[in-house]
């Protein structure tokens, strides 16, 4: 059981054959990530009744420059992320252990808020890759980009605030912790790919950054400006502005996204894979298809993928310090399901580039059950 200890600490008592254990954790932030985790390693113990209209929500990002037929620059990127069920005291009670619920209800920034808040949390893991122009070259091509990978996991926090009329506020905070290096193996990775797909592999892998712990803390506020009417084809606008800290990458961001479709949704649009972007959305009984266009502006203090390693000495680049993301895509929904397909044209990167580079991404989501 959850015991409270002073308000910041509380004690864990858990019961093993033949002995007990008392466990006592303090710090309200690492506690909230440990119980969250604890409920997804064990959804069915001492579950609240559940509710469809509070669930989990799930997405699946692909991201690849295949699909615009090129291999190089970023040229792939993978993630998945799992975002909690409405937290707040005040919301319909998800699958969530009806414990673990309480002592989040506790926390003084969600026990306090009002009805006009939701509070959700995230967990995600994912992996990036970079490669060069000419992946047939196996010697070091200096004024490329090095070959670099990232795998990393994540948990995010989203707070939603619905307090002005036609205007929502979402803001996210994300701790990204992983690898750079031949650790993130990113390298094997696109090799099985290539191989599976009868493509020729990479050969200059052995010139790829070497391994680094990698952190990456980030915010991002996102503001939702949503139509009056409620007509069968309307249009929204979703801006947003943050940034990031870390060896991994340093930087401010902003931009808008313009929609237009058919029962658009109450939500923040879809995002490309970058810390602190995830979104979310909700089940919609009524089928969802929308167009979009997108901008998102980065002034970039580090890039450890051009700057090269931050403690050792490794393949670097000079890096553009502004780069901006143009993208434009469809989005289809309906009930428990959304698949979005976006066209990312992405500006010069570093010194010396030849041109912008294109990738296609493609996000799946869902909630359970799917229908």
């Amino acid at each position: 059981m959850l015991t409270p200890l002073r308000e910041k600490c509380f004690f864990i008592k858990c019961q093993y054959p033949m002995k007990n254990c008392l466990t006592k954790i303090c710090r309200q932030p690492l506690l909230l990530i440990f119980v969250l985790l604890v409920s997804l390693l064990n959804p069915d113990a001492l579950l609240a009744e559940q509710d469809q209209s509070n669930p989990w929500a799930q997405s699946i990002f692909f991201e690849n420059d295949l699909f615009n037929g090129t291999d190089s620059n970023y040229t792939n990127g993978v993630k998945y992320s799992l975002i909690s069920p409405d937290l707040s005291s005040h919301a319909k009670q998800g699958r969530f252990p009806r414990k673990v619920l309480e002592w989040i209800h506790k926390i003084p920034f969600i026990r306090d808020s009002g009805p006009e808040y939701s509070h959700k949390a995230e967990f995600s893991f994912g992996q990036n890759m970079y490669t060069p122009k000419d992946i047939s070259r196996s010697d070091l091509i200096t004024d490329d980009r090095p070959y670099a990978g990232w795998s990393y996991a994540g948990f995010a926090y989203h707070r939603k605030s619905e307090f002005i009329e036609h205007l929502d506020f979402l803001d996210s905070v994300e701790i990204q912790m992983g690898i750079v290096g031949p650790q993130s193996y990113a390298e094997e990775a696109q090799t099985l790919v290539h191989e599976l797909r009868s493509i020729d592999t990479a050969k200059g892998w052995d010139h790829q950054l070497k391994n680094e712990p990698g952190l990456v803390v980030a915010f991002e506020r996102k503001w939702l400006f949503y139509p009056t009417s409620t007509s069968l084809l309307s249009m929204d606008a979703i801006g947003h502005a943050g940034g990031a800290l870390g060896n991994v990458a340093t930087y401010l961001n902003t931009g808008l996204e313009v929609r237009y479709g058919l029962n658009l949704p109450r939500s923040f649009g879809v995002s490309l894979i970058r810390p602190a972007g995830s979104t979310l959305f909700t089940p919609s009984k009524k089928p969802v298809l929308y167009l979009f266009g997108a901008v998102n502006g980065k002034y970039v203090l580090r890039d450890i993928f051009l700057d090269g390693n931050t403690f050792t000495d490794s393949h670097s680049i000079d890096k553009e310090d502004l780069v901006a993301d143009f993208a434009a895509g469809i989005t289809f929904g309906y009930r428990n399901l959304m698949l979005t397909y976006t066209n990312v044209t992405r500006t010069k990167e570093f010194v010396g580039q030849d041109d912008s580079h294109n990738f296609g991404s493609l996000t799946l989501s869902f909630f359970y059950p799917l229908w």
